[in-house]
């Protein structure tokens, strides 16, 4: 019997999941009409923006000459950090009520709406990259492991602040007006808009602290086969994203009661 226990469990989180899933696509995208559709043409618009934008003062961007391929290699790390960590954050908020029966566990929710999400971004990421690459001559040259690691770090990354974080908004529900404060000038110093290489190395140094920083340049790197991004640090990347998740976990895993009994 106690054999049985384990794989048991196991099915009834599977099946929780995939249940969260399924009420995550109802209730999220598929609330509204076009709501994938919206996913993708968000993004679209703000690298528009940005394209149009910087194009009025300069002849072409600090690496190649298409102004929105390296918009896009810089917002759309970015997006994908933002977006999955902020499902991932709110996911015990959202799923308050189903986490009272005993079949859903709190990592359950948390699975369940990184899963999605993350399917869901790297999804809008392929096509809008892919599209730029249709629609322009970008004169970029593609290497897949770069950019495979940067979204794999993006990933992650979002997982551990989300899971952290999931656990504050909870306990502390003021600090989810603080975080959406902090990311405004968090989003301004991620390398969105430029190429930290070029920058004096003093603010270089400040800048290297921020992992979200590094993401772009490693996107970059396989995009741009000139460009070598030296300031970027994958194993910093990692181990920002490694101690966030094991904190997150750790405090979930013993206050997760108390949290959802509040």
């Amino acid at each position: 019997m106690i054999g049985m226990a384990a794989p048991e469990r196991r099915w009834a989180s599977l099946r929780a999941i995939w249940a969260l899933l399924l009420r995550e696509m109802a209730t999220g995208y598929g609330r509204s009409p076009g709501g994938y559709v919206w996913a993708v043409l968000e993004p679209v618009g703000g690298i528009a923006l940005l394209s149009a934008l910087f194009s009025l003062g300069f002849e072409q961007p600090e690496l190649g000459r298409n102004f929105p391929i390296f918009h896009a290699t810089g917002l759309l790390p970015f997006l994908v950090f933002a977006t999955v960590s902020g499902k991932v954050a709110t996911s015990l908020l959202f799923s308050r009520a189903l986490l009272a029966y005993p079949a859903v566990t709190w990592a359950d929710a948390i699975i369940a709406r990184f899963l999605l999400t993350l399917a869901t971004q790297l999804l809008v990421a392929y096509l809008i990259l892919g599209g730029i690459l249709w629609s322009f001559e970008t004169q970029t040259v593609l290497d897949p492991s770069p950019i495979a690691l940067c979204f794999g770090l993006a990933a992650v990354l979002a997982l551990g602040v989300g899971t952290l974080n999931a656990f504050l908004f909870t306990r502390f529900p003021a600090w989810q007006m603080v975080w959406s404060i902090l990311m405004r000038p968090v989003f301004l110093m991620s390398a969105v808009f430029f190429t930290p290489d070029r920058l004096p190395a003093q603010y270089r140094d400040i800048l290297w602290w921020n992992p979200l920083a590094h993401l772009p340049g490693l996107l970059r790197r396989g995009f741009y086969p000139g460009y070598h991004g030296d300031y970027v640090s994958p194993l910093y990347v990692l181990a920002v994203a490694l101690i966030a998740l094991a904190a997150g976990l750790l405090l979930l895993r013993w206050q997760a009661r108390d949290l959802l009994n509040d």
